[in-house]
């Protein structure tokens, strides 16, 4: 995304990335992109009178989402555009939408687990759905929204595969799932004739009012 943005805004403009981690970031830089240590709950925009501000995968893991979304918006210019995207576990919860007998039981159940842990940190497994009336009641105008539900790819496995290894620990700790069968459950989700889908991701943006 810093990229892309980066070769859109041009020489004259300038890219902001920020993250309480940074080390995702591993391309190299460029002239137009700053990468920031930046904690979105506490610290203030790096910038404001922005024309663009994107946050993915944020608001719906904090509990004071809505204190955040109110900086986000702060930091637009007049007629600039927020584009959040967050996900709904609860619009769509299954992981596997198909039979997958059971294999996708324990598929489910490890899943479960998952979003269990999720809501006892604070995530809200139906923000997804609320975002377009949260953007109008931040007071952005022209907010539009629209779901992306991939049913299954490559790449919808090796996101789940990458999540029960972040997890793992917590998981077995809470009984969702014992090492074993994480361990078999990663071993199935490696072949290629499996069926897995993240949950529906939500993509809303909206535009601040002139001023």
């Amino acid at each position: 995304m810093p990229a892309g943005l980066a070769g859109r805004v041009g020489p004259t403009g300038r890219v902001w990335a920020t993250d309480l981690d940074t080390s995702w970031l591993t391309g190299p830089g460029t002239a137009t992109t700053e990468v920031l240590r930046h904690d979105v709950t506490r610290d203030e925009p790096p910038a404001t009178g922005l024309d663009l501000v994107h946050a993915r995968l944020l608001l719906v893991h904090l509990p004071d989402r809505a204190a955040v979304l109110e900086r986000l918006v702060s930091a637009l210019r007049p007629g600039g555009w927020l584009v959040v995207e967050d996900a709904d576990p609860a619009l769509q919860p299954l992981a596997c939408p198909a039979e997958e007998g059971p294999e996708g039981e324990r598929a489910e159940r490890i899943r479960r687990g998952f979003r269990a842990l999720l809501a006892g940190r604070g995530a809200d497994l139906a923000f997804g759905r609320s975002l377009p009336k949260l953007l109008r009641g931040a007071g952005l105008v022209d907010v539009q929204a629209e779901g992306y539900f991939p049913v299954t790819s490559p790449a919808c496995r090796e996101l789940e595969a990458a999540t029960v290894r972040h997890v793992r620990g917590e998981l077995t700790e809470s009984g969702a799932a014992t090492d074993a069968e994480i361990d078999a459950h990663l071993e199935w989700l490696a072949r290629e004739d499996v069926a897995v889908t993240p949950a529906p991701l939500i993509t809303c943006w909206g535009r601040s009012g002139e001023s």
